[in-house]
């Protein structure tokens, strides 16, 4: 996007979600129940009608993204309102049970709901960090490129070690042969092998007593240096697109386990009231 969906239309939803929350907070403060404030009394009833309202039509945004060209708002229109209303929410849900969090079912709608804020909140901070942060990690090189030339420095290494001893033949083979990106999940949310056999194999061309080819063994050296550089960028990237998966893999349930909470929340209300 060319346009952070966080300034948005001149932050149009950072606007319109204020005065919802501004005029919930006014409501809040104007309002005098019988009793402590809860979410039995018209108010309550009417702040969690709107946050309810605000849960359905942000689990929506989920299927609204997979539907390009359906609708009258552009897609980034319901992401901005997604930030802002997403947040909105948590304010609202807390003023709709008057800050009584109990040990029932309806705590479990509150605590799924700030749960799915917080996750969210963190979602919006990759999805505007992370871009550029991969953008200045590739300096304009795709993956195929590194993958390719990571390829071509193995095959000129395997050409230069030829005339040089065993053990360094050992070790460039082993740099050449069981380069890994991300093989697990660890690996992948680190962003580190710290088995890594093109460091081992340049840690041992460094150290390694020579007699003789010592253009050769530079030349080495060099490659080395370079593929290591590659693999560090590769081994980023693969790290920003896991941490986003890993994000998905929390947000989306927490999504889908708050609406299940909000309908039996619902039902409970309406059948003891």
């Amino acid at each position: 996007m060319q346009e952070s969906i966080l300034v948005y239309r001149s932050h149009l939803y950072l606007k319109l979600a204020t005065i919802l929350t501004g005029a919930s907070v006014v409501a809040y403060l104007w309002h005098r129940p019988l009793g402590v404030p809860n979410g039995g009394t018209w108010l309550g009833y009417t702040l969690g009608t709107i946050a309810a309202l605000i849960m359905v039509w942000l689990a929506w945004f989920g299927v609204r993204k997979r539907r390009y060209g359906v609708g009258k708002l552009m897609l980034e229109d319901w992401l901005s309102a997604h930030v802002y209303f997403g947040l909105a929410l948590g304010v609202i849900a807390t003023l709709h049970a008057g800050f009584q969090i109990g040990w029932n079912i309806h705590a479990v709608v509150y605590v799924l709901v700030m749960l799915v804020i917080v996750s969210g909140s963190v979602g919006v901070y990759f999805y505007v960090r992370f871009p550029r942060i991969l953008s200045e990690n590739r300096r304009g090189m795709t993956l195929d490129i590194m993958l390719g030339q990571i390829a071509e420095i193995d095959r000129e290494m395997r050409q230069l070690v030829l005339t040089l001893d065993d053990a360094t033949n050992k070790a460039i083979l082993l740099a050449t042969e069981e380069t890994a990106v991300g093989e697990t999940l660890f690996g992948q949310i680190s962003g580190h092998d710290p088995h890594c056999a093109t460091t081992r194999a340049r840690e041992f061309v460094e150290r390694a007593e020579t007699a003789g080819d010592d253009g050769r063994r530079r030349q080495i050296l060099t490659r080395l240096v370079r593929k290591e550089e590659l693999l560090v960028r590769l081994r980023r990237d693969v790290q920003l697109r896991a941490l986003l998966k890993l994000w998905l893999f929390a947000h989306v349930p927490f999504s889908v386990a708050s609406m299940v909470a909000l309908f039996i929340h619902i039902v409970t209300v309406f059948y003891y009231w």
